[in-house]
């Protein structure tokens, strides 16, 4: 059953409990992996193998989103700086024990590429922060995969459309 969580702001990216936070290089220009982060919203699951669904709501406001497991997420978009930043709340999930969570992608170009950083804000019972922490190389691993498969399909489209 989807429980609703404590509704938290941009600044919960840095008070938050719980922070975890990846990083990794693209070979993709920041425009062309924001575009596939905050515009292609129904394609997630083509590239970040942990997401089963993705689509956006309320006229793009917010996304659903399901994860393996059968994890299901409402979440509010609550920036979207277009190159640079794409950042969502989750306000309502299944999962247990979660009270908070914000997640945040920062682009940064990096030559003719991009430095991708995730942050995962987090707040929830003992058992969840613990259970977060133990998952953290797993959670490290899904994401630099994610963005290594993004890369590639980002490189093999911009090859296909010169």
């Amino acid at each position: 059953m989807a429980r609703r969580l404590r509704p938290v702001g941009l600044d919960f990216i840095d008070d938050a409990p719980i922070r975890l936070v990846f990083a990794t290089e693209a070979a993709a220009p920041p425009e062309a992996v924001y575009q596939a982060l905050a515009e292609e919203v129904a394609g997630w699951p083509s590239w970040f193998k942990a997401v089963t669904l993705a689509r956006p709501t309320n006229g793009g406001a917010g996304r659903e989103v399901r994860l393996m497991g059968g994890v299901r997420l409402q979440e509010t978009i609550m920036a979207a700086d277009p190159e640079q930043r794409y950042a969502y709340r989750v306000d309502t999930t299944n999962a247990p024990g979660v009270h908070a969570l914000l997640e945040e992608w920062r682009l940064t170009p990096a030559g003719s590429g991009t430095h991708v950083r995730w942050t995962f804000a987090a707040d929830g019972s003992a058992p969840f922060r613990l259970g977060l922490t133990a998952a953290r190389p797993g959670l490290g691993h899904s994401f630099r995969t994610a963005v290594r498969t993004l890369d590639a399909r980002l490189t093999a489209r911009r090859a296909a459309e010169q």
